[in-house]
């Protein structure tokens, strides 16, 4: 696959955003080809496309089939899995956001009720007092997050689009 300046530019800068969102460049980059390409596209032409090598690839791809960002597709006619993303952005963004959710707040809110047990225990107070408001904001976050994955692409993209009407409407604000 021949890449066009700017479908080189956005797969660098995409590795590079990835390694700041704690993401492998390599990983970043497979799947900005994958989104980029449009297409199902074969391991084999990933590696050669991006230079990289086809351990890396797989590496990369099982990664991405893990966060659910990747799957297999089959091309009429060549027997080699192809690989693909989501085009849609909104779904993309909101399995990446569950995603995250599962792996660190999910943790995070676990742990801090484990703690406010054990501070109870111990007698505490203070710290048990501050872990209960940190508890409380990572809830009620998550309580927000899970009514946003439950709408569609296209109802969050209004709400998130609208929020700033939204807030004036209901009187509310920054």
């Amino acid at each position: 696959m021949t890449l066009t300046a700017t479908e080189k530019k956005f797969i660098l800068h995409w590795g590079e955003m990835g390694t700041r969102w704690g993401i492998n460049r390599t990983v970043a980059q497979v799947h900005a080809l994958l989104y980029i390409s449009g297409r199902p596209v074969p391991a084999d032409e990933i590696a050669t496309t991006l230079s990289v090598a086809r351990s890396n690839v797989s590496t990369s791809l099982r990664e991405l089939q893990g966060w659910g960002l990747a799957k297999v597709t089959h091309v009429l006619g060549d027997r080699r899995d192809h690989f693909e993303t989501f085009q849609d952005v909104w779904a993309m963004f909101k399995l990446v956001a569950q995603e995250r959710k599962r792996r660190e707040i999910d943790p995070t809110l676990a742990m801090l009720r484990e703690a406010i047990e054990q501070s109870e225990k111990d007698g505490e107070k203070p710290a048990r007092e501050r872990l209960e408001h940190m508890l409380e904001f990572f809830q009620t976050l998550t309580d927000a997050f899970d009514e946003f994955v439950k709408m569609s692409p296209g109802s969050l993209r209004k709400v998130v689009k609208y929020g700033g009407k939204l807030q004036k409407l209901l009187g509310v604000g920054t």
